[in-house]
């Protein structure tokens, strides 16, 4: 066993690898940042050992790059892991919007201005008869009609 500890004395470098890969293992489980950050500080503290660095030296290196790396690309990194939140386009951009009502709107069809083009429309309950002038939003895009139900102030 002293044999052992002799040549890890003397190949300080492997040491730190071998806690770099654990660390990789770790990180392959939890997928949070954390231990790759702490990989990358153990395999700069077996390049310092490579150079000749003491092995307080070492240490210092390995935790102060990962304290580094922690603290400065692992909020970077994980900004980038965020999923963005999906962007409406075409007509789904529509639900949500106000429209002006050109011709009367009901269960059967209407007219309204939404977004600057005339679309055909109808009331969303089917019973609602809302008349020209009056505030809409839409609630759904049907086809190339738009659902409707009566808004709270005039256009």
């Amino acid at each position: 066993m002293q044999g052992f500890w002799d040549w890890l004395g003397d190949n300080e470098w492997s040491a730190w690898l071998g806690l770099a890969f654990i660390f990789g293992i770790i990180e392959t489980t939890t997928v949070d940042l954390v231990f790759l950050m702490l990989a990358a500080g153990a395999a700069s503290g077996a390049l310092a050992a490579v150079f000749g660095v003491p092995l307080i030296g070492q240490a210092l290196i390995a935790i102060g790059v990962s304290a580094a790396l922690i603290a400065v690309v692992r909020p970077i990194a994980k900004r980038h892991m965020r999923v963005p939140s999906r962007v409406r386009t075409g007509a789904a951009a529509l639900v949500g919007q106000s429209a002006l009502v050109l011709e009367q709107v009901d269960g059967d069809g209407g007219r309204i201005k939404l977004a600057g083009e005339v679309w055909t429309a109808r009331s969303f309950d089917g019973r609602s008869v809302i008349e020209p002038g009056k505030s809409v939003d839409v609630v759904e895009i049907d086809g190339a009609t738009a659902l409707v139900f009566p808004g709270d102030e005039p256009v």
